[in-house]
């Protein structure tokens, strides 16, 4: 009696069609990236440092409660405004003096230039979605894009994006970003 061999499976061609699987998979697949808020944190302050007192008028509040509803200093506000309302508060345009006030300070390839006073403060709630609290800090982070656009066209005729670092040092001097984030509170329903 002989022994019969099995045959063996030729497997050479598995790693390609592992690959094509791969490959196609990769193709076809939609794959989720995540959101984030692109910001440098300020350094660390010393422990004797005392903040400075910040006038009422040069505070622009936005509150976001835990049902997504947004406050603009005390009045209900739309996302769809915020960015608008906060160049407006931040420049200042007609010098009114419900807005912030501004101190005229010597920048290098500006010279004088009226900087603003204005701090944004952002507050909100434990139980505020994600997705608005990124929508809001999108819209703020435009407002002062665009000013320094806007500041960066008038000054140089070209786009922020398009200077070099130290004009993008005098713009971002002129408009400095200024939102201050204050802790995530309990707000409790719709106030």
């Amino acid at each position: 009696m002989s022994k019969k061999s099995t045959p063996g499976l030729n497997t050479s061609s598995m790693s390609d069609i592992s690959f094509l699987l791969l490959a196609f998979f990769l193709m076809v697949s939609n794959i989720n990236t995540d959101m984030g808020i692109a910001r440098r944190l300020p350094p660390p302050l010393p422990p004797d440092f005392t903040p400075p007192e910040v006038r009422e008028r040069n505070i622009f509040q936005v509150k976001i409660n835990r049902n997504d509803r947004i406050l603009f200093n005390k009045e209900v506000g739309d996302i769809s405004l915020l960015k608008d309302r906060a160049k407006e508060f931040l420049g200042n345009p007609q010098d009114r003096d419900d807005l912030p006030q501004k101190e005229v300070i010597n920048i290098p390839l500006l010279g004088n230039y009226p900087v603003s006073k204005g701090v944004i403060s952002l507050q909100n709630d434990r139980g505020t979605s994600y997705d608005t609290y990124f929508r809001v800090q999108n819209e703020l982070t435009a407002a002062i894009n665009e000013m320094r656009d806007e500041l960066s066209r008038e000054k140089f005729n070209r786009p922020y994006k398009d200077l070099d670092q130290n004009h993008k040092d005098a713009i971002d001097k002129a408009i400095p970003v200024a939102i201050s984030e204050a802790e995530p509170k309990n707000t409790g329903g719709t106030k």
